[in-house]
Parts: structure tokens; sequence; C-alpha cells
């Protein structure tokens, strides 16, 4: 089936703060290796869906180059490509206001591919799914719209769009982010409710009517969301795809890393004896941008002295602990970890540098960041604060780039 696929790479993620203060949310570290951005393009190259548009907005230097260099693995000789198209301004003189504008800002990119049917996907989901069977299901429900949804506890509906579905799988109601305690059960499980994934299939010429006509509402939002996927369901046959995971574990897995809190617990997911989320599965390969890093070293075994060790964590390519100590933790490429460091439930993005006898607990440094020598992260949120370090309503202390970390 003739499809394309538009990424929506342009949110500001500013509930990442401060890991979005210099890159765009889908270009941020994620798993050591990997960047946000990597599951679902990997999803696409895994589900034979390659012409991808990626729209851009925010500091997206890193998200070009990462793309550029990493994801340069199409055949524009078979109409292949990821194509980054950053706001130009060509129907009105604003920058994306919302998901909806993004599309209806790049119609004629759009019609100029004349895609049968167009799959809207985020940037900054953890996931694994065979888009192709969400083909199959769209075309066998001759649907004008298929949504992705998951179950969730009739608790956590409230973060989420909620779908009401009748027995023929078709969308009755869609209900954002709904604050009251009875939320529309799943026709899928009774006990559980059905929420949007934020991934839909459109017929194209529904989504373009629908985006031309919401950008001519003086009131809208420009969201899907709020305003497309509301007029849809009332409009058009809006069909939901119940999830089938390939992750090959008991709980199906997705996570919207979109707070410091969600991010840090989906690393932590990756360091687990038996993870839910598995990185290493060869037939759903996760590509990435690999950058030329010699391996991971460790080094001293003095006993009672010291020991460079890591325990239950991720350590990546160049990376060297030197005399420290690692648990629980994911490093990504290039950290060094100095001798007696202590180091526990912590993420240490590119380039990190701890110096000697510091401790760091249930943190995120930030990359590029050295921690001078006797240093304490994590153990007292008082002193954090007073470095100008952020501290999460979970409990995790971010540290930034600018934090007054190289102090």
């Amino acid at each position: 089936m003739n499809t394309l696929a538009i990424l929506l790479a342009g949110g500001a993620g500013e509930r990442l703060y401060p890991l979005t203060r210099h890159t765009a949310k889908p270009a941020v570290p994620f798993g050591g290796m990997y960047r946000l951005i990597d599951f679902t393009l990997s999803n696409c190259v895994n589900s034979n869906i390659r012409r991808v548009f990626v729209f851009p907005q925010y500091k997206s230097l890193d998200l070009i180059r990462h793309l550029r260099e990493g994801w340069n693995i199409f055949s524009p000789e078979l109409g292949e490509f990821i194509e980054m198209i950053p706001p130009m301004k060509r129907v009105h003189e604003d920058w994306y206001l919302g998901t909806a504008d993004a599309v209806y800002q790049n119609i004629a990119s759009i019609v100029a591919e004349a895609p049968e049917l167009t799959l809207m996907l985020s940037g900054d989901h953890i996931y694994k799914m065979d888009y192709q069977e969400m083909t199959e299901w769209h075309l066998a429900h001759d649907a004008d719209l298929t949504i992705a949804t998951i179950q969730v506890c009739p608790n956590e509906a409230c973060r989420f769009g909620v779908c009401e579905i009748a027995p023929d799988c078709r969308i009755i109601g869609f209900e954002e982010k709904p604050q009251h305690a009875n939320p529309a059960r799943s026709v899928f499980n009774p006990e559980m409710v059905s929420v949007s994934m934020g991934i839909y299939y459109f017929r194209t010429e529904v989504l373009l009517q629908a985006v031309r006509e919401d950008a001519e509402k003086t009131h809208s939002s420009h969201d899907f969301g709020k305003d497309i996927l509301p007029e849809c369901v009332r409009r058009a046959r809006t069909i939901a795809y119940d999830f089938r995971d390939l992750n090959d574990k008991t709980v199906r897995y997705w996570r919207d890393v979109g707070t410091i809190d969600s991010y840090y617990e989906a690393n932590m997911d990756l360091v687990a004896v038996t993870p839910d989320f598995n990185l290493y599965d060869q037939r759903w390969p996760l590509r990435t941008r690999l950058s030329q890093q010699p391996p991971a070293k460790f080094v001293f075994a003095q006993e009672g002295r010291r020991m460079g060790v890591a325990i239950d964590s991720i350590v990546s390519p160049g990376c060297i602990v030197s005399g420290g100590r690692v648990m629980r933790s994911v490093l990504s490429p290039g950290v060094r970890v100095n001798s007696y460091c202590d180091i526990d439930s912590s993420i240490l993005l590119n380039n990190v540098e701890i110096g000697r006898y510091s401790r760091v607990r249930r943190a995120i440094i930030d990359e590029g960041v050295s921690i001078p020598e006797n240093t304490q992260i994590g153990v007292d949120h008082e002193e954090d604060k007073l470095r100008g370090h952020t501290i999460s309503d979970g409990g995790i202390t971010v540290v930034g780039r600018d934090d007054g970390a190289r102090d």
C-alpha cells in the first residue's frame, strides 16, 4: 500500500527541561546508545515503511545531524527517504501552531508524494510495533481513520485521550484527558480503558480535508488530540486498533517519556535483570547513529581500596570506569567514572566525567557535564537546589550543562 509516514518532532519538550535546553526532545539520548526518535524510526524500517517526513521546529540541529549521519540508509533511486522539513511559513506567517498546523503547512509536500494512506507518528515514544499489521486492520475495516489504542487502568485515563469503542471496533466517542472518575471502558477488556497512543492511520484525502477545515477555525488549538480526532470521530469512519506488542513480554510496553520522571523510569526499565523492554531482540533490530568509539574499559582491581566495576548497568562504547563503582545505571558513550566514585541508579549522558570520590544517586547528568571531585549529587536535595540543579516531582536530580556543575 502506498503509505507516507509523518513523524511530528516539533514539540518544545518543556517538561523534559533541562535536557531539552539545547536540543529537540526527539534527539534526547536514551538507553545509552540511542536517541528517542530512533525507536519510532526503527519501527518504520522494520515495518517496511520507507518514505518518512520529519517535521521539526525547536532546537533541531542535533536532530538534523543525527538523522543525516545515522539514518542515511534509504535509496532515493527506489523512492525511499527520511526528509526533514522545517517550518517554511509557506501558507501563513506563523511557525507551527500545533500538530495539525504542522501538517497543514506542509500540504504541498504531502500532495507531491500522492500517498493513499498517511501514518501520523510521534518522535518521543518507546515501543515496538509493526505498522503493516495496522495497515491491514485499517484496510480490512474500510476505515477513514484508524487510531492505535492501548489498554490502561481507569485511574490512568486522565493522562490520555480516551476512546469509546463500539463492538465492531468503531470509535464513537473521543475524550482528551478526562478528569472524571468514569471513563469509557474498553471493548477489548471491560476492566480497562482504551487510550490513544498518538499513532493515526488516515486516508490521505480525509487527513488533508480535516487540517484544511481546522486551519480556518479561529478558536482551534490546531492539535490532533484536541481538535482533529474528535471531529473525525463525528464525521468519518474511525476505527480502533488494539496495540499488539512485538516486545515479547507479559505486559504491553509503550512509554511516553515526556517528563523527567517518565524518562528516568523508562531508562531504569532497561537495567533490570529481566527488562520490560528488550533492546537485544535481533528479530526487531533498533537502529541508531553509531559514533566511532573504543570498547568500554574497566580498570583497577585493588581489593579493599578501589575497583572499576559496573553491575546491573548498561555501559556504552567509549566508557572508562576507572576505579569507581557503578550500580543499576545507564552510561552513554564517552562517560568517564574516576576512582573511588559511587554511581547508583543514575543516567550519565554522553561524555560526562565524574571526578574522584564523588557520589551520584538517582540522578541524570546531562551531556558534556564534568562533576568536580568530592561532589555529592542526589544525596541532599537542598544542596542540589543551591547548585542550581533541577529536582523532579519524583525526586530525581537533573544536572544540566549550565547549572554550575563545572564550577
